[in-house]
């Protein structure tokens, strides 16, 4: 039987970027996912991802995303596709904010990160905001952090050239074929799915929300998976201000709400509506079991609460909505490390809503994992091991 290098379970954000690494350095590996990537069913679609080069989850994380930023280029050139856009970053706060992301001080921590590792940015003041942000209806009281080669991706063009190029350097891709469960067998490992069996010396687990029933109750990480909606909202008017080389990406800590807001320009024109979606951490739910459908209640609540108070040029018109899921750990972070039963089976997902940014860079540090047995970059904040104390 044909042993590969690697194999790598779940296409998405991870998987792809490692499959595309290990078959660029001449590996013999498999990639496999349930479903035909890039789809709409886990963690990496809805057209857009923010990137920025100052983490507020941490100043670790900024020589990830650097070097991701490299690879976006790279295989853009590699493959023709338009894949990252540098149209800058606004991170508005006060004192008064309500809302908050995922970590506490995200705006301190993202000023911080900025400082440490010299990334150009502006800090403004609430009329300097409208000055030049004219779209977006901040208080007096409000601030903003203006990241100006922050921006944002296309993840469905992003898996789907690094899954192409995979298939160039003679990578095997197998899809709408699921994982079952795996086995060692000798130094190696034996795959097993609902098509077949095969055998690696290397196994990634990568398949986002489906990845806690993989690894079932035992494993040492604790995961909540949490439905997340996209909302896209029309602009009668005003179109300009929502044109990519005039409006920002933008997170925003509210006054008046619990949840933060961000969202994009109009990356597609007046017909294709303004991205804008809140982040949720307390309904969990399963890919199994989430309601993936979008009722008319949520669209009115989110327009009235968060659209209109902040973007008044959205319209009420919602052109399309969509949801996908969260995999969070308790801490925010990621889980990049060893299986404990295992050491040719690594584990990497829990983006915890902010790892698409940092997924080319962690694609490269994981294909050296399989074939080196250590990485370049630091994955040492991703360890299980923080799970246990």
């Amino acid at each position: 039987m044909k042993v590969y290098d690697a194999a790598v379970v779940g296409l998405g954000a991870m998987g792809a970027a490692a499959l595309y690494q290990l078959a660029d350095r001449g590996a013999l590996v498999l990639g496999l996912d349930r479903y035909g990537p890039p789809h709409d069913l886990g963690s990496s679609h809805g057209d857009t991802r923010v990137t920025r080069l100052a983490i507020g989850e941490g100043k670790h994380l900024t020589p990830l995303v650097k070097r991701s930023h490299e690879l976006w280029r790279k295989i853009e050139r590699e493959t023709g596709a338009d894949l990252f856009t540098a149209n800058g970053e606004l991170i508005v706060s006060s004192a008064g904010r309500t809302a908050s992301t995922h970590v506490e001080n995200f705006f301190d921590n993202t000023l911080a990160a900025a400082r440490d590792h010299g990334i150009a940015h502006e800090i403004l003041d609430a009329a300097g905001i409208r000055s030049r942000f004219p779209q977006f209806a901040v208080r007096d009281d409000e601030i903003g952090y203006f990241e100006p080669d922050a921006g944002f991706v296309r993840p469905e063009a992003c898996i789907r050239a690094q899954l192409r190029l995979a298939r160039r350097f003679g990578g095997e891709v197998r899809t709408k074929e699921t994982f079952l469960g795996w086995r060692r067998e000798g130094k190696s490992v034996r795959v097993t799915t609902d098509k077949g069996s095969y055998l690696a010396k290397k196994l990634i687990l990568a398949a986002g929300p489906w990845l806690p029933e993989i690894l079932g109750k035992d494993f040492p990480a604790p995961f909540r998976v949490l439905r997340q909606v996209l909302f896209w909202f029309d602009v009668p008017a005003r179109i300009e201000r929502f044109a990519p080389e005039r409006c920002p990406v933008y997170i925003w800590e509210l006054q008046t709400a619990k949840q933060v807001i961000y969202g994009f320009p109009a990356v597609d024109g007046a017909r294709g509506g303004v991205k804008i979606a809140t982040e949720q951490y307390d309904a969990e739910t399963t890919p199994d079991t989430v309601a993936r459908a979008v009722s008319d209640d949520e669209i009115r609540a989110m327009h009235a609460h968060y659209v209109a108070p902040h973007l008044p040029d959205l319209s009420p018109v919602c052109v399309r909505a969509a949801t996908c899921l969260y995999t969070v750990t308790p801490d925010a972070g990621f889980i990049i490390d060893r299986h404990p039963e295992s050491d040719s089976v690594i584990v990497v997902s829990a983006c915890s809503g902010h790892g698409f940014k940092h997924s080319a860079a962690i694609g490269e540090a994981l294909a050296e994992l399989c074939l080196d047995g250590m990485s370049r970059a630091d994955l040492s904040a991703f360890r299980l091991a923080r799970f246990s104390h």
